[in-house]
């Protein structure tokens, strides 16, 4: 057994790929850690979504601590600015967006009871310390959360958001018999 590289991998992965990027949309709201902003750059872009939108304190490329995490995907997914998550939030609906917001909430439900008709969906992650903002959370269709089962209260938001995305392609390819999500992949 020998493990694939470079072009091999990319090959058996472009079979994967769908025409078009995945209809999900992420929300960084106030992530203070570039490096943490990297990672996603990288995790969002290997699951083909549609966009990242950089939101509040959130750094944006060009950035080295990005780019030291990003390993050059800031230049391969779609991304935006909005000085204000409110604002991104309000065009996102606009757009026919579901927001749905990862936090842990008393409300909040397993992201895996999300269902064909939340898409296309917008995914908001919150800042490292402080979470999504209470104003954002109002704002949000739905709340959702990642089941979690040792002491540790919350993974880290990139991991968190690592984690999410991957859950949220599985909804996506296991209901592909839904012809909302079909038209998308």
């Amino acid at each position: 057994m020998s493990k694939l590289e470079g072009e091999e991998i990319l090959k058996k992965w472009r079979k994967n790929r769908p025409p078009q990027r995945f209809p999900i949309v992420a929300v960084l709201d106030n992530i203070r850690s570039a490096y943490n902003v990297g990672s996603m750059f990288r995790t969002a872009e290997c699951a083909y979504i549609s966009k990242l939108i950089l939101c509040g304190i959130t750094a944006y490329p060009p950035h080295p601590k990005i780019e030291k995490t990003a390993l050059g995907t800031t230049e391969l997914i779609p991304w935006i600015y909005f000085s204000d998550t409110l604002e991104a939030i309000k065009t996102l609906k606009k757009e026919g967006f579901k927001i749905v917001a990862l936090e842990i909430t008393k409300n909040s439900i397993p992201i895996q009871n999300i269902n064909a008709e939340d898409f296309p969906l917008a995914l908001i992650i919150g800042n490292e310390v402080t979470g999504i903002d209470d104003k954002i959370l109002l704002n949000a269709d739905f709340i959702v959360e990642i089941p979690l089962y040792g002491e540790k209260e919350s993974l880290n938001v990139a991991v968190a958001f690592g984690v999410a995305l991957f859950l949220l392609l599985e909804k996506i390819k296991n209901d592909t018999c839904n012809n909302k999500i079909k038209s998308y992949i």
